[in-house]
Order: C-alpha cells, then sequence, then structure tokens
C-alpha cells in the first residue's frame, strides 16, 4: 500500500511520523510523495491548544476529499478518540500517540477490502513502551534532524494537556541516543536538534539525576554531526554542569530554547512552575557570562487567568530588559481537563489579544535591534534551500529550522540544502538578514 503521510504540530510530531514512516516501509509499504499518489493517507495531528486543534481538524476533512484509506493519529486522536470515532465517519482508522507499532498490519488488513465492508477501527491505548527510533525514516535531505531523547512528561503545569495524551517522561537509554545519531551522521546529519517535553529532565527516571550534560558530552563526540541544538529546556534545570558544557564544546550552537511562560511571580505559581522572577533573572545571567553570544529564544503566555495589569507590566518589562534574541507569544487557551480551565478569574479574549500585540510590537522593535547589531559581521550559515533567482536562504547557528530567523544569501557559488558557508552581513530586517558569501 502507498501511504501519504501529513503532519501538523511541534517537531515532536514530525519525529514521530518519521518513525511511522520507518515502520511502514519496514513492512512493505510505499511512502507516497503526494495525496493523490496514495491509497492511504495519514493524518498526524496536533491537540495541544484550540487553533492547532481546528487546523487540525480542517486537515482531516481536506484529506478526506481525496477518498483514499484515512488515518488519523497523533496528540488529537489520543486526547479525543471517542468524539473522533463518532464525529468523523470519513475517517477508517483512528490510532493513539502510543499505537504507531500496530499501524502496518492495520493498514494491511484495509488493503485486503476492509474499507469495501465498510469496516472502521479506533485504537487509543495508554502509555505502552515506546517505539525505538531507530526504525525512523530520514528525509531526502537528512542535514538536519530531530533527536528524541524523551517522551512524556511529569511536570503538571496547570494550563498543558500533555501529560494527559503522551503519559510519563521517560528517557530514551544514552546508548540507543549514541546509535541513532551515528546512524543520522552516516545519512548525512549535519545538524543535530535535540527535542523533548522536557530536555533538561533527561535521565531523572534513571537514577534521580540530570544526565544531559552528559548525554551532550558524547553526542559531541560523533563524526559527521557538526551542530547540536538544544530545544524545550525548562529554567530551573539548567545546570551550571550543562552550562559549562555548551560553553566548552564547540558543537552545540550558542543557543538555548527555554519556555518561560510568564515572570510575574503570582502568575508562575498559579502555572504551577517551579522558576522565579528571580530565578529566570539569575539563570539568563549565568548564561550570558559563560556564553558571550548566547542566544536565548523564549515563549510567552498572555492572558492566564488572574493575570493583572501589574503582572503584564511585568512581563512586558522583562520583554524590554533580559532582549530575548527569539520570542514567541500565545494567548492563554483554556484546556479541558487542565486545572487553569476551572481557574476563577478568567481574561477576554480581547485582552489576551491586545496584550500578546503589545509583546510582539516591543519585540519587533528588539527584533531589528539586535539583527542590526550583526551587520559587519561574518557568520557561519547553513544552507536550506536555493531561491528561484539563484540566491540562497539558511541560518545561522542562532537560528532552529522552521521556527527562527532566516539569512537571504546572494553568492555566485553553487551550493546545496546542508553546506555551511560563511557568509558576512550586509543589511538587516525584523527578523532576517541579509548576506553575502565570503
Amino acid at each position: 500500500m502507498k501511504v501519504f503521510i501529513e503532519t501538523l504540530g511541534c517537531p515532536k510530531n514530525f519525529n514521530d511520523s518519521e518513525t511511522v514512516a520507518g515502520l511502514l516501509e519496514k513492512a512493505g509499504h510505499e511512502i507516497a510523495a503526494i495525496p493523490s499518489e496514495a491509497d492511504a493517507i495519514i493524518v498526524n495531528t496536533c491537540g495541544f491548544i484550540n487553533d492547532a486543534k481546528k487546523e487540525s481538524i480542517e486537515r482531516i476533512f481536506d484529506m478526506s476529499a481525496y477518498d483514499k484509506v484515512l488515518v488519523i493519529s497523533g496528540c488529537l486522536t489520543q486526547r479525543y478518540g471517542d468524539e473522533l470515532f463518532d464525529s468523523i465517519p470519513e475517517a477508517d482508522l483512528i490510532i493513539g500517540v502510543n499505537d504507531y507499532d500496530k499501524l502496518p498490519e492495520l493498514l494491511s488488513e484495509y488493503d485486503r477490502g476492509c474499507r469495501a465492508k465498510g469496516a472502521r477501527e479506533k485504537l487509543v491505548s495508554q502509555y505502552e513502551k515506546d517505539i525505538s527510533s531507530m526504525i525512523r525514516k530520514i528525509s531526502d535531505e537528512p542535514y538536519t534532524a530531530t533527536l528524541k531523547i524523551a517522551e512524556g512528561c511529569n511536570n503538571r503545569c496547570t494550563y498543558c494537556i500533555i501529560p494527559m495524551i503522551r503519559g510519563p517522561f521517560r528517557s530514551v537509554p544514552m546508548d540507543e541516543l549514541i546509535a541513532e545519531t551515528k546512524m543520522l551522521a552516516d545519512a548525512g546529519t549535519k545538524e543535530l536538534i535535540l527535542i523533548a517535553q522536557d530536555t533538561t529532565a533527561y535521565g531523572m527516571d534513571f537514577d534521580g539525576k540530570y544526565h544531559l550534560a552528559e548525554l551532550l558530552t558524547e553526542l559531541c563526540k560523533v563524526d559527521g554531526i557538526e551542530w547540536i541544538r538544544i530545544l524545550y529546556a525548562y529554567e530551573d534545570r539548567i545546570t551550571d554542569e550543562l552550562i559549562d558544557v555548551m560553553a566548552r564544546e564547540e558543537k552545540i550552537c550558542n543557543y538555548l530554547d527555554i519556555p518561560l511562560q510568564h515572570a510575574s511571580d503570582s502568575v508562575l505559581r498559579a502555572m504551577d512552575r517551579r522558576s522565579t522572577h528571580a530565578s529566570i533573572k539569575r539563570t539568563l545571567r549565568k548564561l550570558r557570562a559563560a556564553i558571550d553570544d548566547i542566544h536565548i529564544r523564549t515563549t510567552l503566555i498572555t492572558g492566564f487567568p488572574g493575570e493583572t495589569e501589574e503582572d503584564f507590566d511585568e512581563l512586558l518589562d522583562m520583554v524590554e530588559t533580559e532582549r530575548f534574541d527569539r520570542l514567541g507569544v500565545f494567548t492563554y487557551s483554556a484546556e479541558e481537563g487542565t486545572v487553569a480551565a476551572g481557574m476563577d478569574g478568567q481574561i477576554p479574549e480581547e485582552i489576551k489579544e491586545e496584550r500578546m500585540d503589545a509583546v510582539m510590537r516591543r519585540q519587533l522593535d528588539i527584533s531589528l535591534e539586535n539583527n542590526q547589531d550583526k551587520v559587519g559581521f561574518v557568520l557561519d550559515v547553513i544552507i536550506d534551500e536555493e531561491d528561484d533567482d539563484g540566491s540562497y536562504t539558511g541560518r545561522t547557528r542562532y537560528d532552529a529550522p522552521e521556527i527562527d530567523n532566516a539569512v537571504l544569501i546572494n553568492t555566485v557559488k553553487k551550493h546545496v540544502p546542508g553546506d555551511i558557508i560563511r557568509v558576512k552581513i550586509v543589511d538587516a530586517f525584523d527578523y532576517d538578514l541579509v548576506g553575502e558569501e565570503v
């Protein structure tokens, strides 16, 4: 059977889709490049916040128009499997995030005529053992790849549904991660991106200790890997040992994604975050003192229940004083089943939006100023694609793919995605740089 996979959501979902593709190919199925060529279509959904849920539903109905065997998987199905089964009769199979290993056999059964008989099936299991990521099907241009170092989450942030969807935190054994990294390097990966719900918690389920610094040290020894990037680091688990390894190892990008969510102690307590305003300031100072050009990315939430004008002013003040290099903002989304959805002091949508817009307006100026400071410098840039006019688009070591800024590159040389070149920055915009190869 030829199968097309449509993926929505975060890098962790894309990693899951690579695993699904590997499982399917191992079982004799073929991955289709476009939905019209497929016998079956898998929609790997996101169910984190309301906007993501709406996008997932819209894409499901878009794909149902092809009249293929339709499979819905991912976070949305894990969370709303029964409701989706009842309300979307176009779906032939609905499976959860813990059932991908059963998918090849289920599709083979449909290939033998189950769909013609009107058979439908739902399979949403709870937190079984993880699928080995070594089965992943790597893309045709694998110069950048994710490495999922753990699944699930033990944090209990009051706004977040992920622990109920993905289950408890389970780290992947270090020897498996090293073997997977070697496999990726052999396939041509140069940029390795570490992902998990909480990368800084890596190894806590082994012996109660943090092992991310140790893991990074071992990954840096893998030949062929040139950049290592860390996403989803929790501020309270950024240890001195981790900072020392980041400062010491040249392969580790001077970039750290720290989703802080807020700056006000009262809001952070209501979110059940372990960080405080003071601890955030202290950790940022440590990082900047140890790593001169560290670029910090964060995400924030506006309009959390009970957020006062004073709380929001404190958040805006942190954006102003800390001058984050990369910043995203979400309005609070009341997710059913979470503690925060039942809290008093829910904020009207228009106020959430106004506060989000105020943060982004300020960040726009900061981003432009930070980018202008790079004009005249020569930076390493990884090529992502060739543009129609013969120029190229790429990223610095300070930018994650599909998330952060881009560099528009003028050069007379020919390149392919994954080439790392030296670029002199000659101009700057709000979120992009312009450079010339040197």
